[in-house]
Order: C-alpha cells, then structure tokens, then sequence
C-alpha cells in the first residue's frame, strides 16, 4: 500500500508541473477574437461609470468630469524631500510646544527637560512620523533617505534607538540656539534669543537630523564602496 501511495504522489507531482498546452491555446484563441463592435462607445464619464449623476461629477463650467485612474493629486506633485522635511519640522514644533513649553514650569533643570524633550520626540518619530513616511511612498523607498534607521516595522530595537538618537538630537538644537546667541551677541551686543519657541526648534531639530543622517548615509556609501572594491570580478 505504501508504494502505491509514493506512485500516486509522484505521478501527481510530475503532473503537476506539466504544460497545459489546452489551456494556452484557449488563451491564444481569446486574445486573437476581435473586440465587440460598441466596445469604442465605453464611456469614461464618472456619472456613466457610477449610474449616478450627482452635482459632484461636473465641473463650474458645467463639464462632465472624466474618471482618469493614473490622475496624480496635488500633494503628489510634491517633491519627496519637502514632504519629509515639512512632517519632521511639523512635530519636531509640536513636541516643543507641548513638552518644552507646557512643562517648562514644573521641570526645572533645563538638562531634564532636553532629555525629556528628546525621549518623547523619539516616541513620536517612531510612532508617528515614520509610520507616515513610509505610507506616503510609492514603493520607491523614496523616504529612506530621510529617515534615521530606514528598517521594517519588525525592527522593534529602532525602538530605543530612535530614543536615544533624538536625546542627541535634542542636545544638539540646544547647541544650536546657545551659538546662535553667541553670534548675535558678538555681532550686535544684544542679549539674542531668550527662549525656545517651535518654529525654530523645528528647525533646528530638522538641520541637526538631516546631518546625522547625512553621515550615516556617507558612511554606509564608504562601506559599500570598499566591500565592492575588494570583491573581485568575475
């Protein structure tokens, strides 16, 4: 019994694997049938295609609009890199204003308050802002470019990471905004900028990011290259 059943899996096996040549000439002889007649007269209007005729399928001239599936929207006409740069800036400010601003009154020491600063915008890249960079791509991974750790949502160690980069990234803005005082104070003697506000903190936060991505990229490009370099042809 049980060399039969090893002969009947390997015969379904081989036959499994078989060309169905009845099947692709039934295909063949379908692509070689000529189209209906009315098959010019299809429609591309919305209210054709829908049955309903609704004031949203004209246009203000009184047009009727044509349903256009490649139609690309207006936010994708946006290049990739102000797209990016826009969302990090955006919550880059918001975590300004509802951490730095909102707890500056009930924590004291400005060192506590930086890495506080940088652990919820840590949170918030993580949860937040590369979850919707990585819905607005194309499939290109077009946004890779802008992001810290460019790795799968199963990554879960970019977790922590992000946390600590952005407490980095955090003690950088506050240098930025201590040398920015500086070089007002040395140009004009004025006192410069007595507080932190969003605008410039997203700021900020955005040139400090994008140079350390920089280096990253630069230094994975050098890796690469040397690895190349040292394999040899085939």
């Amino acid at each position: 019994m049980a060399k039969k059943k090893n002969k009947i899996r390997e015969s379904t096996i081989e036959n499994y694997y078989d060309l169905k040549v009845d099947k692709v000439d039934e295909l063949v002889a379908a692509l070689k049938e000529e189209p209906p007649a009315d098959s010019n007269d299809l429609s591309m209007f919305i209210s054709d295609c829908t049955g309903v005729d609704s004031p949203e399928n004209y246009t203000r001239t009184g047009k009727k609009k044509q349903f256009d599936p490649y139609k690309i929207d207006f936010l994708g006409r946006i290049p990739a890199w102000i797209k990016a740069f826009f969302v990090k800036w955006w919550f880059a400010g918001a975590v300004c204003y509802f951490i730095m601003w909102g707890l500056q009154n009930y924590v004291s020491d400005p060192l506590d308050l930086i890495v506080l600063t940088g652990v919820i915008l840590g949170l918030v890249v993580e949860i937040l802002v590369n979850p919707l960079l990585r819905y607005m791509e194309r499939g290109e991974k077009e946004y890779d470019n802008y992001i810290m750790f460019p790795f799968p949502f199963k990554a879960y160690w970019t977790f922590f990471t992000n946390v600590i980069y952005y407490v980095l990234v955090a003690a950088c803005v506050n240098l930025c905004y201590f040398g920015l005082n500086e070089l007002i104070n040395a140009a004009s003697g004025t006192q410069g900028i007595t507080g932190v506000e969003p605008l410039l903190f997203g700021t900020f936060c955005v040139i400090a990011d994008m140079v350390f991505i920089g280096i990253k990229d630069l230094a994975v490009y050098l890796v690469k290259r040397s690895k190349k370099e040292k394999t040899p042809d085939v």
